[in-house]
């Protein structure tokens, strides 16, 4: 199994270096966590009217930032360091880094902006930008086991583009479309990703944990992921769906179940990790659900997004940049709040609006509001370890 993670001797006391174009994690990281902790604001400024000229406005930018802008960056990050792991060369860093960075903060301003067309370019152009700097080290290193991230990216700029050229008018495609391709795309990588990291992880930090991957579950559980992914590419809706959902569910469930969740209840920085994986059957729940008319594909989107995504964010975020940086594997109490509010958050935004609709909009701010603080005490603790050495 390739390295996912390099220890690092740390440096002595009173010993700091600028090192945040060291490596992608660094800045792709707190880009990220500040992103997401001031996200709310920004939204509240497009709610009240702030941001009239906006080219992305209401849902769409939301949806659109969320994936795009936050969860990629994250991506991008864990994929630049991992990558120099899988393949011994070297990734982007230095100036060649600070302007993927670059590249990916002028995304987020001129979406704000009335330039439609350039903002389009930027934003598709970031994508395309990591898939070339991630490719170039796999090839040379031929490390085929992992060109298909390459692919995952390049699919994630192809979305883009589908959302672009339909909020630009300029071809009759629906931009949700995109959305849910982008959507569909990270599902699968959280897929791959958790099966390589949690079992490992947890038998790394819990002696007799025995968590194990079983290959058939593990071909099972990806391959109905990209059944998934196939039915929602050709528009096909109804019985199907749910068959798929509903063996996607309990595939993943079983492959959960191997990993043995409660016996890292003690151990903050591995649960989150489980909790972060439970919400994928959840999320596969909820999309039978939704194609049976029970439930809103809201429901399942937002099981995905603040669930899935956005507790494994938290969590792979503070262990890697833990375990690449030389200091102990071991969650603080700054970690296990941060893991607690976003958490906290995903629950209320999935559950309280269907369990009572009448609370929607009470769910929404109280669960923004909680998933921004949690980021930014990810930011606030962090600065200082990923920008310094």
């Amino acid at each position: 199994m390739a390295t996912l993670i390099q220890i690092q001797s740390p440096p002595k006391r009173g010993q700091f270096r600028f090192a945040l174009w060291d490596l992608g994690f660094r800045p792709f990281y707190l880009l990220a966590s500040s992103f997401a902790s001031l996200s709310i604001l920004v939204w509240a400024l497009q709610f009240s009217g702030l941001l009239p000229y906006a080219y992305l406005q209401g849902p769409m930018w939301h949806a659109h930032e969320m994936l795009f802008g936050f969860t990629l960056a994250v991506l991008t990050g864990f994929l630049l360091t991992a990558g120099q792991n899988w393949s011994g060369q070297s990734t982007p860093k230095g100036a060649y880094l600070g302007a993927l960075a670059a590249l990916w903060v002028a995304g987020r301003i001129l979406v704000l902006s009335p330039w439609g067309w350039l903002a389009a370019g930027v934003n598709v152009a970031f994508p395309l930008a990591a898939a070339t700097a991630l490719a170039i080290p796999l090839y040379r290193a031929r490390n085929r086991r992992n060109y298909f991230f390459v692919g995952l990216l390049l699919l994630m700029a192809v979305a883009q583009l589908g959302v672009h050229l339909d909020a630009l008018g300029a071809l009759r495609f629906p931009g949700w479309a995109g959305i849910g391709l982008g959507l569909d795309v990270m599902l699968f990588v959280l897929s791959v990703m958790a099966g390589r990291v949690i079992p490992m992880f947890t038998n790394n930090a819990i002696p007799g944990a025995k968590a194990v991957r079983h290959p058939w579950v593990e071909k099972l559980a990806l391959g109905l992921i990209l059944l998934l992914m196939g039915s929602d590419a050709m528009h096909v809706a109804g019985a199907w769906v749910v068959l798929i959902g509903v063996l996607a569910m309990l595939a993943h469930l079983t492959r959960l179940w191997l990993w043995h969740p409660w016996k890292t209840l003690n151990t903050p920085l591995v649960w989150v990790l489980h909790a972060a994986y439970a919400w994928i059957p959840i999320h596969l729940a909820f999309r039978a659900m939704a194609a049976m008319g029970w439930v809103s594909p809201s429901v399942a989107t937002h099981a995905l997004t603040a669930g899935a995504i956005g507790t494994m964010v938290i969590g792979m975020m503070t262990r890697t940049a833990l375990g690449h940086t030389g200091r102990k594997l071991a969650a603080g109490k700054t970690e296990v709040a941060c893991y607690s509010l976003v958490s906290a958050a995903a629950v209320i935004r999935v559950f309280v609006p269907l369990l009572n609709p009448s609370l929607l909009t009470y769910a929404v701010l109280i669960s923004a509001a909680m998933w921004s603080f949690g980021f930014a005490l990810y930011t606030v603790r962090y600065w200082g370890i990923l920008a310094y050495e």
